[in-house]
């Protein structure tokens, strides 16, 4: 006879379910919202998952979240100013939507609470699969955020951030997105704080049919916080999105990516960059799903290590066998500063159709002596040499974005890390 022994829950387990227990009543959601809400503490309960789960092979969650801090509900975040100047500020602070939804025309906003409370938001609720620890973890705790419509042929003219920051504790929030045909957006979504914390944030966009949108997560955690997201994205017919990720903080991070190309045309755009350093780990995971004829996507990934830092990329196309002639390719090049720093690269195709384009490759080096040499031969002292260079190996993948407001705020934030880290 067969037994499957379950393994003693460890100490994060054990507070999750019970900070469960101890706060179901005050969760929003009527029966179909909490019916998903037990699914998602059962999945749980049965286990973080391990390195033994392929798509957790290089961040063993069950290990590296040791601790779980607890809610607390004297934090008081502030209202951070924008990555953008000139944004429409959307703040979530400590979970919970704060002030009145601006006036933006062809723009709908809506507190998230008020969807879950009257169950219009049951069915977007849940995990993908037993896998989805990020999408069990905010299905059960979540408790607020913005819900954004844009109407049809709408053209925003400046950017929405989103801004979600914490100050200790525990925060889960969602941020769905709906893009009419046609429409045109920029998109901030910031996740920053300043405490000791447990944090998860999902966002959901779906974008009409010929629509255009530009996404940008700034995430600058604290040393003391971990931080789990998850960008999910469907893309309908002749439809563009361009997604820009820069992480430069948290302890323990990890940024899913899910997109359906499932439009004919429609084209994936991403571009990350991932600054390391001290002791953090930080894992960016993409799986990207071509569905449909004639569609295309480029993703580039620019990383920087040093101290004891661990870095990941996880980056998985698949081409579907309707999805005949796309266009795919994917790049992962990363910079190592110190002996100590890490990267793990696992691009993957997974392809079903017999006439497309698709590519991948990654590399991992140091600085290029020469090029140090070049520069330090012409006056220019050792360590604002090593800066250079680096930024260098950064700089291009801001400046594709082309943007010139939009690249002057993202290389301010990089330049400040550098002045912290360089």
């Amino acid at each position: 006879m067969n037994m499957h022994v379950t393994p003693a829950r460890t100490q994060a387990e054990t507070a999750l379910v019970e900070a469960f227990g101890e706060r179901v009543s005050e969760l929003a959601g009527d029966g179909a919202v909490m019916v998903k809400r037990d699914e998602a503490i059962e999945a749980i309960k049965d286990g973080l998952p391990t390195r033994r789960v392929e798509a957790w092979h290089y961040t063993d969650l069950r290990r590296l979240l040791a601790v779980v801090p607890a809610f607390d509900p004297t934090a008081n975040a502030k209202t951070l100013p924008p990555v953008v100047q000139g944004s429409t500020v959307l703040p979530i602070l400590n979970g919970m939507v704060h002030g009145k939804a601006p006036v933006v025309d062809g723009v709908t906003f809506q507190p998230l609470s008020e969807k879950l409370t009257d169950g219009s938001f049951a069915r977007a609720l849940g995990a993908r699969d037993r896998d989805d620890a990020i999408g069990a973890l905010n299905t059960a705790f979540v408790s607020d955020g913005w819900f954004i419509d844009i109407a049809a042929d709408t053209d925003v003219a400046t950017p929405i951030e989103l801004q979600n920051v914490q100050a200790g504790g525990q925060t889960h929030v969602r941020m769905p997105v709906r893009v009419g045909a046609g429409a045109k957006a920029t998109i901030v979504e910031r996740q920053s704080g300043s405490g000791a914390a447990l944090s998860t944030s999902v966002a959901n966009l779906l974008v009409g049919d010929n629509a255009e949108i530009l996404w940008l997560i700034v995430q600058d955690q604290p040393v003391t916080a971990t931080h789990l997201a998850q960008f999910n994205a469907e893309l309908g017919r002749n439809s563009k999105l361009t997604l820009f990720i820069m992480n430069t903080g948290g302890r323990l991070v990890r940024q899913e990516v899910l997109v359906k190309a499932a439009g004919e045309g429609a084209d994936f755009q991403l571009r990350g960059v991932n600054l390391l350093a001290s002791d953090a780990h930080t894992d960016l995971t993409m799986v990207l799903d071509h569905t449909a004829r004639n569609t295309g996507s480029r993703e580039l990934i620019r990383n920087v290590v040093t101290g004891k830092a661990r870095g990941v990329f996880q980056g998985r196309i698949n081409v579907h066998q309707l999805a005949q002639k796309t266009d795919a390719k994917m790049a992962c090049n990363t910079l190592l500063l110190s002996d100590d720093a890490e990267f793990s690269a696992k691009p993957e195709l997974e392809i079903f159709a017999d006439d497309v384009q698709c590519g991948h490759g990654a590399t991992v080096t140091e600085i290029d002596h020469n090029h140090l040499f070049y520069l330090m031969a012409r006056g220019i002292d050792e360590k604002t040499a090593n800066g250079l260079l680096v930024k260098a190996f950064v700089a291009s993948v801001i400046e594709s974005l082309d943007n010139e407001t939009i690249v002057d705020a993202l290389e301010a934030r990089l330049d400040t890390w550098f002045e912290a880290n360089g």
